[in-house]
């Protein structure tokens, strides 16, 4: 390994899965120095993950990536409900989420094709992953973090102003640090399996069974029938003399689904957890995705969430090391992200349960109650949008936060920012610069003009329009908008005093 040990890095990020290669991108995009290292000798070979939300596409967008993503995988309409063979509800997304986001539908792009998209783009960013290059140990100083590398060529020291651990539920990073895990293993065992499908199911679109006490689900990614299987198998019927083989499991797919499975690439049996570590934060080192929070498959949140992580944590770092803020910003990221994750850990848990408790109330509750209500409760329009923000995660919000203050109109400090459906502009192209802004709907006066020019704060002035209303969002207030597109703080009366006032109060030294 060439790596001097004099050198210093701003960022080493361990795993080049999702989490740790968005983090790289947007860290590059910003001007940071990122090293990156994987033990794996290449990307992932099968499908894993395969569920891009919609808030996902959304922060994608902002790097310049959600088109190539979009036309790379497969836009999902709807899910599909089978009891016993048959559609029994049909839920579609495109109705729900036409005015809430410019992606209103689930995108199936299986994690090996992902990762070769991110990694294909940090290359071009002129940033390389170090394969075969295990964390092997660390420590931490007062200005930097000293690490232990083990790869092809033996042992190597490196030093970084900061260390993300991106490493996966096993993570070696966590595992230094000591970090509490706590949480369980759920009781059933899990097959995952890539298969060329045909039938009625391999329409394109998601499907679920809720038959019996087995969960079981369809994730169509090609037209041409290529699909990702999901299925939950009870001890009781596992045989300990003997691996699974699809063809213990098959038959649940073709009588649940009416599937087809015409050839199966690739089969896999596994254990799901739903854990939390106690910290986000230690010291210079963070714990991202998988390595801070894992949680059962329901919803396909957790790539997702993980990306999530990386996006919330890069643009505070950049700001801390470019000197724009004091690093106390940094406590900002566990404060947001743990308290998502802690809800997102409990909601999927409270999903799975449900769709995999073993009963017989529980069965009829789920193959003959479930279906009707789900597709009553879907001609509400409320239920519909509400059930597509939950799922496509545009309903997260940092209400909580340190870094969230104010409220005008239907939007509060904390809220991603709405998206104007309609509107004459688009109000999200901006969000490209990942940067900070100042958005006023309707119109702006000279003291807030002044003010942003003077500290070369970006300020966007959008004509009013119905489209903003609909949004809900107030007549000439000023929102001020974060890098991540999330609104720092929402001032109805627009004037320049209250974002002196917010930088002042959270240590960002560049506007404040």
């Amino acid at each position: 390994m060439k790596q001097s040990p004099t050198k210093r890095d701003d960022v080493l990020i361990a795993g080049a899965g999702p989490t740790g290669l968005v983090l790289a991108l947007w860290l590059t995009r910003q001007g940071v120095g990122v090293r990156i290292v994987d033990k794996a000798p290449g990307p992932g070979i099968t499908s894993r993950a395969v569920v891009v939300h919609a808030r996902t596409l959304e922060l994608y967008r902002q790097l310049g990536l959600a088109a190539e993503v979009i036309e790379a995988g497969m836009p999902n309409p709807g899910i599909n409900l089978w009891v016993r063979g048959k559609r029994r509800a049909h839920i579609t997304f495109g109705d729900a989420g036409a005015d809430l986001t410019p992606y209103p539908f689930i995108l199936v792009f299986p994690q090996d094709r992902h990762e070769r998209v991110l990694i294909e783009r940090l290359e071009q960013m002129g940033v390389t992953v170090e394969r075969e290059t295990e964390l092997a140990g660390f420590e931490q100083h007062a200005d930097h973090v000293r690490a232990t590398l083990r790869g092809p060529d033996g042992i190597d020291t490196c030093e970084a102003r900061w260390l993300a651990g991106c490493d996966g539920a096993h993570s070696p990073v966590r595992h230094v640090l000591g970090a509490g895990f706590e949480g369980g293993t759920y009781d059933q065992l899990f097959y995952v399996a890539d298969v060329i499908a045909g039938g009625p199911a391999a329409d394109g679109q998601i499907h679920l069974s809720l038959d019996d006490a087995d969960f079981l689900a369809l994730f169509s990614y090609t037209a041409d029938g290529q699909a990702r299987l999901i299925g939950s198998i009870r001890e009781d019927r596992v045989d300990p003399n003997r691996p699974l083989t699809f063809d213990d499991v098959g038959e649940r797919a073709i009588h649940g689904l009416g599937v087809e499975v015409r050839q199966v690439n690739w089969f896999s049996t596994y254990k799901v957890h739903h854990r939390l570590s106690d910290h986000f934060r230690h010291g210079r080192v963070f714990l991202l995705g998988d390595a801070a929070h894992i949680h059962s498959p329901a919803g396909g949140q957790g790539m997702n969430t993980g990306i999530g992580d990386a996006i919330n944590l890069a643009w505070k770092l950049k700001a801390v090391l470019h000197g724009d803020a004091s690093d106390r910003l940094l406590d900002s990221y566990e404060a947001e992200r743990m308290a998502f994750a802690r809800t997102l850990v409990e909601t999927t848990d409270r999903v799975f349960t449900f769709v995999s408790a073993e009963s017989s109330f529980a069965n009829f509750v789920r193959t003959r109650i479930a279906p009707s209500f789900v597709s009553a409760a879907y001609t509400v329009d409320a239920v519909r949008e509400f059930m597509f923000r939950l799922v496509s995660q545009c309903m997260l919000n940092y209400h909580g936060s340190p870094l969230s203050s104010g409220a005008a109109g239907k939007v509060k400090g904390g809220d991603r920012l709405p998206w104007a459906a309609g509107a004459t502009v688009d109000n999200y192209a901006p969000t490209g610069t990942i940067d900070w802004q100042v958005h006023v709907y309707g119109a702006t006066g000279d003291p807030l003009e002044n003010w942003c020019h003077r500290v070369r704060l970006p300020l966007h002035v959008f004509g009013w329009e119905r489209a903003h209303e609909r949004a809900g969002l107030a007549r000439d207030a000023a929102y001020l908008v974060r890098p991540d597109g999330y609104v720092a703080l929402a001032e109805a009366t627009g004037k320049p005093e209250a974002l002196q006032r917010y930088f002042h109060e959270i240590g960002y030294q560049r506007f404040g």
